[in-house]
């Protein structure tokens, strides 16, 4: 049977999923389920992830939730898998689950939160939050400098030293490029200082062409949707100030 991704790719963990898949040659059928229209919360999807939350898989009769769960489980249940995704070394596993622990950590409160509260959350029939963003981008920056500092070495493009990349560079880059749903003063804002980040998301980017682009590009599309939102927004106030001066002249 074929594996089956219910994914919506307005969600980090399920481009993450997605992008895997793609890059291993994995054959599977993508299932969206909205989020905006809370199609996560309903009995049929129940049925599939108790949790209520995507992405979640099944394969055959087997279900499996959580992105670092389902991309290990890939790695090691289809054929082919190259062993840098997920090694099969001991201590190279080990230093791969450290990171990926470290990103379920610290980064919930990172880019994804940051990004929702700033400019995403009427996706999903919320309010903007500018406390709560403002809380994210002090936890969002530290954890940057935790991975330019810590888990990037010198010695290797990717985290860890390593000369390719683990299933723990695809998960921290999949969340980063949440960001990509910014304008750019405050992308650059936030991500500029860091040019070890910047530098291993480049090269993050071209070892997973054409996939990693491609399942990310809903985020380009966002973010024209939302500066052309903007840019009705500032003609409508513009116009308004023109009436309103208009009127005070006569």
């Amino acid at each position: 049977m074929t594996l089956k991704l219910y994914v919506d790719r307005r969600s980090h963990p399920c481009r993450e999923v997605i992008i895997f898949c793609k890059l291993n040659g994995i054959d599977f059928e993508e299932v969206h389920i909205d989020l905006s229209k809370r199609q996560h919360l309903t009995p049929e999807f129940k049925e599939v992830n108790p949790m209520k939350q995507i992405p979640a898989i099944m394969d055959g009769k087997f279900k499996l939730s959580e992105s670092h769960a389902i991309v290990k489980y890939l790695a090691c249940a289809f054929p082919g898998i190259a062993d840098h995704w997920y090694p099969a070394d001991l201590y190279k596993r080990a230093k791969v689950e450290s990171v990926l622990d470290w990103h379920r950590t610290n980064f919930p409160r990172g880019p994804g939160s940051y990004v929702s509260t700033s400019v995403l959350a009427p996706v999903f029939g919320l309010r903007l939050n500018p406390q709560a963003a403002a809380r994210s981008e002090k936890i969002l920056i530290a954890s940057l400098a935790k991975i330019e500092s810590v888990w990037l070495q010198k010695k290797g493009r990717f985290l860890l030293g390593s000369g390719q990349p683990s299933i723990a560079d695809l998960s921290l880059a999949c969340e980063i490029m949440s960001l990509e749903a910014l304008d750019e003063k405050d992308r650059e804002r936030i991500l500029g200082p860091f040019k070890r980040v910047q530098r291993w998301l480049d090269d993050t980017k071209n070892v997973m062409a054409p996939h990693f682009e491609e399942v990310n590009s809903i985020l380009y599309k966002f973010k024209e949707n939302l500066q052309k939102q903007r840019d009705q927004v500032g003609s409508s106030i513009t116009q308004s100030s023109r009436k309103h001066d208009l009127h005070s002249k006569m």
